[in-house]
């Protein structure tokens, strides 16, 4: 039987008789996490000259502090290491619009349903989502005092990062 998974289910068959990552240690072994968007065109290792097991990444849509990214947080910097925690933008993000409303009217027209009770955490000024961001990170009880912070916006035109102060 064919599935929408074939191809998946073949390359990874490839990929596992040159499988290599059995031994790496679960902990970061750079001390950092990453939070960073879902795009295709960010490749979180790759652009910060990392190896797997250097790092723990986070993506979501708009590379968001969440409740869940904080819950994880809480995990890797307890649990595995990590005091360095990078937030990473970048340039031409679809969730960096004007309004929320936008983007729920683009969901709605393609659901073909409404989409009023979606919250897409849009990003009207990215400098200052950033920001206040870091700062949920800075003053989380669990997290405040245990991690060095930094916010970053990446160019998906250049592959440059640039510092956020």
């Amino acid at each position: 039987m064919i599935t929408a998974f074939d191809d998946l289910l073949e390359s990874n068959e490839r990929y596992s008789h040159t499988f290599d990552l059995a031994g790496i240690d679960p902990r970061a072994a750079r001390g950092l996490a990453v939070v960073t968007c879902i795009d295709s065109r960010i490749e979180p290792l790759a652009m910060l000259g990392l190896r797997p097991g250097d790092a723990k990444i986070l993506r979501n849509a708009g590379a968001r502090v969440t409740d869940d990214v904080i819950r994880s947080m809480i995990a890797a910097v307890h649990l595995l290491n990590v005091h360095r925690v990078a937030v990473v933008g970048h340039t031409n993000c679809a969730m960096v619009t004007p309004s929320a409303d936008l983007l729920r009217a683009r969901v709605a027209q393609s659901a073909g349903r409404s989409a009023d009770e979606w919250d897409p955490m849009v990003v009207t000024d990215q400098r200052a989502v950033l920001a206040s961001d870091l700062e949920r990170l800075r003053t989380h009880p669990l997290l405040e005092g245990r991690v060095e912070l930094g916010a970053f916006i990446y160019d998906v035109g250049t592959g440059l990062l640039q510092p956020v102060s």
